[in-house]
């Protein structure tokens, strides 16, 4: 079999087209939100807002309505608990995200053990890339769009609030507003991934292509560029892997991210471990 039949054969099943189109298009919004999160250090929030919709999905499949709504209103409550426990108590930031999202978290899994459903609420936890419908895909695409087009929009007062948010205040802007509409299209954001690679999974979709690309570059605007490709390259390629090797599509599309890192984090020219070893020995042969 030749290398074309073998780029060519998934994509003549309908749902491997749209695992294909759905993953991109999560992978992409994702990663150009995490050069932001990466920056100011918002890991653990992306994981808190990630786990924390897990109840609102389940309890909007008990009353019918769409997923993204209940994962929607519960990553904003999340949002919105987190910063009440932090203003209003001596809990700092860190333990005010862990208590919300482990609380809210085992909370969508008793209600996942209490539910009767024809359906298996695992995808939620594990992620469902290959029964991604026509209708779902339609729907991550327009909240991927409204995200991603906001992202652009804002992208110089965000990025102003991640380097020097006193600076942003001494010229007119709020960090208030700013962060919290950073933490808003974190919640709408997780929603998009949510789909694709389940709960578990999104903080490393929105985290790992960010610090990837933090490692190959000092310039926000080339950040902004390689974060989405290495996102894009990667998704492509875990989904291609999970259809020869018959393994689960979005742990491998995880997995291929974390390979990359990997190798960034290892080779990078300037910020790599052994690029920076290598570059010192040619320098130290250079003056000798």
């Amino acid at each position: 079999m030749t290398l074309l039949e073998l780029l060519l054969e998934p994509l003549q099943y309908e749902f491997m087209v749209r695992a294909l189109v759905t993953t991109v298009i999560a992978a992409v919004v994702c990663a150009v939100l995490s050069c932001w999160l990466v920056l100011i250090g918002w890991s653990l929030m992306g994981d808190a807002v990630s786990h924390a919709v897990l109840p609102g999905v389940v309890l909007a499949y008990v009353v019918g309505a769409p997923f993204a709504l209940g994962a929607l209103v519960f990553g904003f409550l999340a949002v919105a608990l987190i910063g009440l426990i932090r203003g209003t108590s001596r809990v700092k930031e860190d333990a005010a995200i862990g208590i919300v999202f482990t609380t809210l978290f085992a909370l969508g899994l008793v209600l996942i053990s209490v539910t009767p459903s024809q359906t298996d609420l695992n995808h939620i936890i594990f992620g469902n890339i290959l029964g991604i419908s026509q209708a779902d895909l339609v729907q991550i695409a327009i909240l991927a769009t409204a995200a991603f087009i906001v992202l652009i929009a804002k992208r110089r007062d965000l990025t102003l609030y991640a380097f020097d948010p006193g600076h942003a205040f001494a010229i007119g802007l709020s960090p208030r507003l700013l962060g919290a509409l950073l933490l808003g299209l974190l919640a709408l954001t997780a929603v998009v991934a949510l789909q694709v690679v389940g709960v578990i999974l999104v903080v490393a979709m929105l985290i790992i292509p960010g610090a990837t690309a933090y490692l190959l570059t000092d310039r926000f605007g080339i950040m902004l560029a390689l974060a989405p490709t290495i996102a894009a390259l990667s998704s492509v390629a875990g989904i291609y892997l999970s259809y020869w090797l018959d393994a689960a599509s979005g742990g491998l599309v995880v997995v291929v991210q974390g390979a990359v890192f990997t190798l960034v984090y290892l080779f990078s020219p300037r910020q790599g471990l052994i690029g920076r070893r290598l570059a010192r020995r040619r320098a130290l042969r250079a003056r000798g």
